[in-house]
């Protein structure tokens, strides 16, 4: 309980750690912005160009503000304390070493779910009430039918705090690790929806933005990602992309003198 306690402290006392907790709140005012503008959009257009106007979902298209911020806390938990030294401390208080590496995930995952929470569900909820019944319903679904999915895109953002938290620990470098997550959020998405078939539907419903609506049974309709898992299957690609860095930074952490 002492060591979470003391990451606990770090992580409350690190003025980076609110400037980031900000960036993704952020989310829900862009969100609105665009909401906002669009509805404005809807409403001078001709009505030939309303009967077939449509809008994406835009909880699921800015979920990438909170998830990036969030895999760039998890980085910077971790990476930190190399870049400054403070790791030689933290490994002598805690010699068995593991155990800060739990400390840290519990502390970053519960902070980046809580954010995940409120931006979803705020985005959610600003663009619902500024759009209302335009775009032929976009949002007039009941909430609880878009639950499911708000929940789901809720859950990835914890799972990008401790992806990045894994990666610092991995790399040990805070521009290598953000640089991992970038190209997995862009980089890869956009290689893999070139490939020939069947290979990009395949490749593609791993991909983590892919997750999501596979959770829930849904298709990532017009989109680079792919479609194949069951819910159980994408429940457990989730909780890889979480899992398997921890542990393969666990192991390092051990063998290493620091």
């Amino acid at each position: 309980m002492s060591v979470l306690t003391s990451e606990y402290v770090k992580l409350r006392s690190v003025r980076s750690t609110y400037l980031i907790v900000g960036l993704a709140l952020s989310t829900i005012v862009a969100g609105l912005v665009l909401a906002v503008t669009a509805a404005g959009t809807y409403d001078t257009a001709p009505p030939e160009r309303q009967a077939v106007a449509r809008i994406a979902n835009l909880e699921e298209a800015f979920v990438i503000g909170p998830q990036l911020a969030m895999g760039v806390l998890g980085v910077l938990a971790m990476t930190s304390e190399y870049t400054t030294g403070l790791i030689r401390t933290s490994l002598a208080v805690v010699p068995r070493r593991w155990p800060l590496l739990a400390a840290k995930a519990v502390t970053v995952g519960v902070l980046s779910l809580g954010v995940g929470a409120v931006t979803v569900f705020g985005t959610y909820a600003a663009a619902r009430n500024a759009i209302g019944d335009r775009f032929s319903g976009a949002y007039a679904m009941a909430f609880g039918e878009r639950l499911p999915l708000l929940l789901a895109l809720t859950v990835t953002v914890p799972v990008f705090a401790l992806l990045g938290l894994g990666l610092g620990a991995m790399l040990r470098s805070p521009a290598a690790a953000i640089a991992a997550i970038a190209a997995l959020v862009y980089v890869i998405p956009i290689i893999v929806g070139n490939l020939p078939e069947p290979w990009s539907e395949s490749l593609g419903s791993f991909m983590i933005g892919a997750l999501p609506r596979q959770l829930v049974g849904e298709t990532n309709a017009s989109s680079v990602y792919g479609s194949l898992l069951s819910p159980p299957a994408a429940a457990i690609v989730l909780i890889a992309y979480a899992i398997v860095p921890l542990l393969t930074a666990t192991a390092l952490i051990r063998r290493r003198d620091v």
